[in-house]
């Protein structure tokens, strides 16, 4: 009975950490389209689009920036 509360235990901190970690990753990709389109509701809204088109065309996340300030230049 021990063994099992271990592992139960463990599994939940394991899956515990793997949620925060993918949250925390969302929220920087987030503060980081909101951050380059400034205080302009618009332009914010539109940074969140091309965002999410980034995550369905699966933008690797070492190139978002420089993605995203080029998606970015496109748009008027």
């Amino acid at each position: 009975m021990d063994y099992f509360i271990v592992v139960v235990a463990t599994v939940a901190g394991l899956y515990f950490h793997g949620w925060l970690y993918v949250r925390m990753r969302r929220w920087m990709d987030r503060d980081l389209a909101l951050s380059m389109a400034g205080s302009d509701p618009a332009r914010r809204e539109h940074m969140l689009q091309l965002l999410q088109r980034a995550q369905r065309e699966k933008v690797k996340r070492k190139e978002l920036p420089a993605w995203l300030q080029r998606e970015a230049a496109k748009q008027p």
